[in-house]
């Protein structure tokens, strides 16, 4: 029935050539027949090679610079069902250097975006499966109905925004951010393939990370060699499927060139990325890894980078670690993640500098939190302990015992379509 519903057309809005009412009345959103055809058209064509990680790089694209204050005055009036206020009218004028159909497809298209965002990152991190929008208006022969779209993933029905993949990115890279921002510490667990990263987010895990060893192991790697790049990345792109955000562990490039990573997060469609001053045989000079965190932020300024220390598991004075933590978040870093560490007083210290990432340890959350630890990664935990698990669960088979595990029915829903889409 909600399909049918949402087939019909939306509401008539009155005409308009200043102001609010001039955009409700000229963008594709509250249009209908040969006239949103061809204004979908043109909204369509004004986004489809924009790659945006933040909402001020889609005010860039769409040629409207800056305008994000002003977008925010006249989204709580876009609605035709909301009052229009002084200041939104007055934004619109700002906007609207020209009064024609493609500079409200351009007004329209941000302010569906922020409203949009918004609303999905708070969902994405309160765990709220409820779509952003949740409600919609068509016009009946008995007038104007509202339909639910409760159930239903961001986007759906035959008028889904054409900008909702853009706006799923954005708003899980937002999600992601406030995550680490929180009272409690975000616990993120680390997944090797897209059946292990499913099965997390469905036991109620709001974000999903991936494990260096786990990915290059699965495939026969070395890890931290630098070597599991290709498939990386491919799970990468699998887990972009997820409706959650998901942060991959990148090592420390795979040995690519600074411009090359950033090109490379920037298209991921990632919320977050770790990055590591450790290499192969050692480690990079802080001024190297200075350039490589500089050149994805600047790529890429929506995706979380987490940037790893690997001083101090290796031994080197917490002055040292200190010391490189501070430049990369001098350089963009967005957090600092430091495996090994375990003392408190050393916990507190770096956790000043900006969120801090460790492992998991023999302290619970809260105690973590109350030390300044804003994540807590499992890291490699996972993977080692299923492949454990595998082998007692054999052993115990060979044994003559009978094992518990997931049942086939319960892994085909975990992986199947539907798991996929709820935020996009």
């Amino acid at each position: 029935m909600t399909e049918e519903l949402l087939s019909l057309p939306v509401p008539h809005v009155p005409a308009g050539d200043r102001g609010v009412s001039w955009l409700r009345a000229t963008v594709v959103r509250f249009s209908n027949d040969t006239e949103h055809t061809r204004r979908r058209a043109l909204t369509t064509k004004l986004i489809e090679n924009v790659r945006a990680t933040t909402l001020g790089e889609l005010a860039d694209a769409l040629n409207l610079p800056g305008s994000l204050d002003d977008i925010a005055l006249i989204a709580p009036s876009y609605q035709p069902h909301e009052p229009v206020t002084e200041a939104a009218d007055a934004a619109v004028e700002r906007l609207a250097h020209r009064h024609d159909e493609e500079t409200a497809a351009r007004i329209g298209l941000l302010v569906q975006a922020w409203s949009a965002t918004h609303a999905l990152a708070e969902h994405l991190r309160t765990g709220n499966p409820a779509p952003p929008v949740p409600i919609t208006r068509r016009a009946t022969e008995d007038g104007v109905i509202e339909v639910s779209l409760a159930g239903h993933p961001f986007g759906h029905g035959p008028r889904a925004c054409p900008g909702q993949q853009l706006a799923t990115t954005i708003a899980k890279n937002m999600a992601f951010r406030a995550m680490h921002h929180q009272d409690e510490p975000l616990v993120l667990p680390n997944a090797w393939d897209y059946a292990s990263a499913a099965a997390l987010h469905a036991a109620g895990f709001r974000a999903i990370g991936t494990t260096s060893l786990g990915v290059a192991a699965a495939h026969g790697i070395t890890d931290g060699m630098g070597l599991a790049g290709e498939q990386t990345v491919a799970l990468a792109w699998l887990l972009t499927d997820l409706p959650c955000p998901v942060t991959v562990d990148l090592e420390s490039g795979f040995g690519a060139a600074p411009a090359e990573v950033a090109e490379l997060v920037a298209g991921l469609g990632a919320a977050g990325v770790n990055l590591e001053d450790g290499r192969p045989h050692g480690l990079a000079t802080p001024e190297e890894q200075v350039k490589l965190i500089s050149a994805v932020k600047e790529h890429a300024p929506g995706v979380f980078l987490n940037a790893r220390v690997d001083t101090h598991w290796q031994g080197i004075a917490l002055a040292e670690t200190a010391d490189r933590a501070k430049r990369y978040v001098d350089a963009g870093a967005d957090g600092i993640f430091v495996p090994g560490l375990t003392e408190p007083r050393d916990i507190e210290a770096l956790a000043s500098l900006a969120p801090l990432n460790v492992l998991a340890q023999q302290r619970t959350p809260a105690e973590l939190g109350n030390l300044g630890v804003k994540r807590i990664s499992t890291g490699s935990l996972l993977f080692r302990a299923a492949l454990q698990h595998t082998v007692a669960t054999a052993k115990a088979v060979r044994d003559g015992g009978v094992p518990q595990a997931f049942s086939y029915a319960e892994v085909q829903e975990l992986i199947s379509p539907g798991t996929r889409s709820d935020a996009g």
